[in-house]
C-alpha cells in the first residue's frame, strides 16, 4: 500500500513540476590563427605540413580575399571587428592624421603598428579610434577568456579598447618593456611563465632584423627564437591557463613570419629572382606552419581539440620589389644609398613635387632638397608652397601610397595629380575619393570599401603600384611590384592591388566547421569575426554598413550555399588612354576585391 502511495505521488510531482531542460551547450572555443603575409598557392604539404593539414582536414577557403589596401593594419583592423577601413579608419600603416601629436610623434603621418601610437589615436578619438567593437571585446565582456600574441601592432589593434592587461590579455614584442607600449600581465601569468622556464620579456628577433643595405644582403635566416617564445608562452602558459578557467576562450595568435623574413631576407639582394621564393623564405614559412601545429598538439595534449575551432587566415599576400622605372624624374638622380637608375623611397612625393612645381617637405617640417638628391626616408612627405599649407600628403605605404588634400582646392589637386600620374609607368590603379571626382582615369573609393563611419581623416587618392610575374607558371608565387620603400629590390613588399596581394591564405578546422570541403565562394578578413561571433553565440554588431559575412556554407550545422557573382569596373581613360579597371565578386551583398589596376599592369587583371 505504501509502494503505491509513494508511486502516486511520484507521479503527481512528475505530473505538475515542468520537466528539466537540457542544459544549453558550452559555445566552442576559436584560435584566429594569422601567418603574416602567406600567399595562398605557396603552400603545399612540402612546404608548410601544418598549414596544408588544416586545408585539408577541414575547410579549404580558395576563392580567399585580403582587404584592400594589402597592408597589415587595415586588415588586422578587420579581422579584430569584421569591418572594412572605411568604417575602422584603418587606411594604411601608415596614415594621415592631421595635427602631429607631441614629440616624439610630432608628425602628420603616423605609423600604426606602434602601441603608443595606438594610445595616442584612443585617446583623440573617444578612446576606440576603429569606432568599431571587437570580436575580443565583445567575447570578454561576455566572461569568455580571451588573449592576444604575436607582432606589435596588429596584436594591439585585436581588442584596442582595452590594452591595460585585466581584460584581454596582450603578449606581443613589447612585453616586459613598459616604456615601448607593453601592456601589463596578472601576476600569475608571469609566475606561470617563470616556472614554465620562460623569460617574462619577449625577445627580440636577433640575427632576423637587419634589413642589409643597396650593397649588402639581408638576413638569412627566420624569426625562430622571437617565435619560438611566442609559441612556448602560448602552448605552455595560456593553453593550460583556459582550461583550467573552465569557460570558453578567444586567443588572436599573429605570426609575424614569414612577413617579416620575407621583406628583410638577403637571398636576391637586387635581383627579381628568386625574390621571395629563395630558401630564407622557404624557412620562414616552415615556421609559421611549425608554429600553428605547435598550436595544434598543445590544444591535444590538453584535451581541448574536439572543443576548439581552429581559423588560419593572412593578412595579405606578397610580392618581389621592383625599383626600376623609365619614367619617374627620382630615379634619374643619384643618391649615395640607393642603386644608380632605381627608384629612391618616397619617389611618389618626389615626382608629384616636380610635377606640381612644389616643395617638398619631412612630415614633421623639415625642406627636402630635391636637386640635392636627398629623398623621403621613410615615402611620407607634405608638397606645398610652405609646409603650413599643405596641398597633398602622401603616406608611404609600399605597394601603394596613399594620398591626403587638405588644401584649399582638392578637386582641382586631385584633377593635376592625377593627371600627373598616369603618364608614371608605375601606376597600376588610381582611387579618387567620390566627392572629388569623376576624373577620367579613376575609379571613386567607394567601390572599395572607403566610404564609412571612420573617425580618422579620409584619404583622397589611393595609387597602386603596377606588379607583374618574373617568369614562373604561376605569377602569384613569383609576383614582383614597384613599392614605395627603402628594402631593396629582390627583398619582399605587399600593398598593391594585384592578386599576388589580395590572394592570402585561408583555411579553417574544428567542430563547428565542415571537414574535407573546398569553398569556392568569395571570403575575405572582414568575414573572421562575424563567423567566429556565430559560433561563440556573441554579437559584434558595429557602426558601420562596410561589414564582413557570416560563412555559412562552411559551418557544419548550417551549411548553406552562397550565391556569387563576378564584375567588373572600368574608368573612363584619361586622355593618354590609362584606365582603371577592378575585378570584384559579391556574395551575400559584400564586395570581395580581385585586382585592379592599368590592363597590362597588374597581375590576375581580367579586363
Amino acid at each position: 500500500m505504501m509502494s503505491k502511495l509513494l508511486a502516486t505521488v511520484a507521479l503527481s510531482v512528475a505530473l505538475s513540476t515542468p520537466a528539466l531542460a537540457d542544459p544549453a551547450p558550452v559555445p566552442h572555443n576559436v584560435i584566429i590563427f594569422v601567418a603574416d603575409g602567406l600567399r595562398s598557392h605557396v603552400v603545399t604539404p612540402d612546404t608548410a605540413p601544418g598549414l596544408a593539414a588544416v586545408r585539408s582536414e577541414g575547410v579549404n577557403f580558395e576563392n580567399s580575399h585580403s582587404i584592400y589596401p594589402t597592408f597589415t593594419t587595415p586588415n588586422a583592423a578587420a579581422i579584430a571587428t569584421g569591418h572594412r577601413p572605411g568604417d575602422s579608419g584603418d587606411f594604411g600603416n601608415v596614415i594621415y592624421v592631421g595635427q602631429p601629436f607631441e614629440p616624439p610623434y610630432a608628425s602628420v603621418v603616423a605609423g600604426i603598428e606602434d602601441n603608443a601610437m595606438l594610445d595616442r589615436l584612443n585617446g583623440r578619438y573617444d578612446g576606440n579610434f576603429l569606432n568599431e567593437r571587437s570580436l575580443l571585446r565583445a567575447a570578454s565582456e561576455a566572461g569568455y577568456s580571451t588573449a592576444v600574441v604575436g607582432k606589435l601592432g596588429p596584436a594591439g589593434l585585436q581588442d584596442v579598447s582595452a590594452r591595460d592587461g585585466r581584460s584581454t590579455l596582450l603578449i606581443d614584442d613589447a612585453t616586459g618593456f613598459p616604456s615601448d607600449g607593453g601592456a601589463p600581465l596578472p601576476q600569475d601569468v608571469l609566475s606561470a611563465m617563470t616556472q614554465a622556464g620562460l623569460d617574462t620579456r619577449a625577445p627580440d628577433r636577433g640575427l632576423n632584423t637587419y634589413p642589409g643595405a643597396y650593397n649588402m644582403a639581408g638576413v638569412h635566416v627566420a624569426n625562430t627564437e622571437q617565435q619560438g617564445w611566442f609559441r612556448d608562452v602560448t602552448t605552455k602558459v595560456l593553453l593550460p591557463r583556459f582550461k583550467a578557467a573552465g569557460k570558453p576562450f578567444v586567443l588572436v595568435y599573429w605570426s609575424r613570419d614569414p612577413d617579416g623574413t620575407q621583406h628583410n631576407q638577403g637571398d636576391s639582394l637586387n635581383t627579381l629572382t628568386p625574390g621571395i621564393n629563395g630558401p630564407t623564405t622557404m624557412a620562414a614559412i616552415r615556421n609559421a606552419s611549425d608554429n600553428l601545429q605547435a598550436l595544434r598538439d598543445a590544444l591535444k595534449a590538453q584535451g581541448l581539440e574536439a572543443t576548439t575551432d581552429v581559423i588560419v587566415t593572412a593578412d595579405h599576400g606578397f610580392s618581389t620589389i621592383s625599383r626600376e622605372s623609365a619614367t619617374s624624374e627620382a630615379a634619374k638622380l643619384r643618391y649615395r644609398d640607393v642603386v644608380p637608375g632605381f627608384l629612391p623611397g618616397g619617389f611618389l612625393a618626389m615626382d608629384l613635387a616636380h610635377a606640381l612645381g612644389l616643395k617638398l617637405f619631412d612630415p614633421s617640417g623639415y625642406e627636402i632638397e630635391i636637386s640635392d638628391a636627398v629623398y623621403p626616408r621613410q615615402g611620407s612627405a607634405v608638397i606645398g608652397p610652405d609646409f603650413a599649407h599643405p596641398v597633398a600628403v602622401v603616406a608611404g605605404n609600399g605597394g601603394s601610397d596613399i594620398l591626403y588634400l587638405p588644401g584649399a582646392d582638392p578637386a582641382g589637386a586631385a584633377r593635376r595629380i592625377v593627371e600627373a600620374l598616369t603618364r608614371q609607368d608605375y601606376t597600376g590603379a588610381l582611387f579618387v575619393r567620390d566627392d572629388l571626382g569623376p576624373i577620367p582615369g579613376t575609379l571613386p573609393t567607394s567601390l572599395i570599401g572607403m566610404s564609412g563611419t571612420a573617425k580618422t581623416p579620409a584619404p583622397a587618392i589611393y595609387v597602386s603600384f603596377k606588379s607583374f610575374g618574373t617568369g614562373c607558371a604561376d605569377p602569384e608565387v613569383c609576383g614582383a611590384e614597384v613599392a614605395d620603400t627603402t628594402l631593396q629590390q629582390g627583398q619582399g613588399m605587399h600593398g598593391s592591388f594585384g592578386r599576388q596581394d589580395t590572394h592570402n591564405f585561408m583555411a579553417a578546422v574544428g567542430p563547428d566547421f565542415k571537414a574535407g570541403m573546398v569553398d569556392d565562394a568569395p571570403v575575405g578578413n572582414a568575414d573572421l569575426a562575424p563567423t567566429a561571433a556565430r559560433i561563440l553565440g556573441l554579437s559584434v554588431g558595429g557602426n558601420g554598413k562596410e561589414s564582413g559575412r557570416i560563412l555559412t556554407e562552411a559551418l557544419a550545422a548550417d551549411g548553406r550555399p552562397v550565391a556569387h557573382e563576378s564584375k567588373v569596373a572600368r574608368s573612363q581613360p584619361a586622355a593618354n588612354g590609362f584606365v582603371t579597371v577592378l575585378n570584384w565578386q559579391e556574395a551575400d551583398g559584400r564586395a570581395y576585391l580581385d585586382a585592379a589596376g592599368m590592363p597590362g599592369r597588374t597581375i590576375g587583371l581580367k579586363p
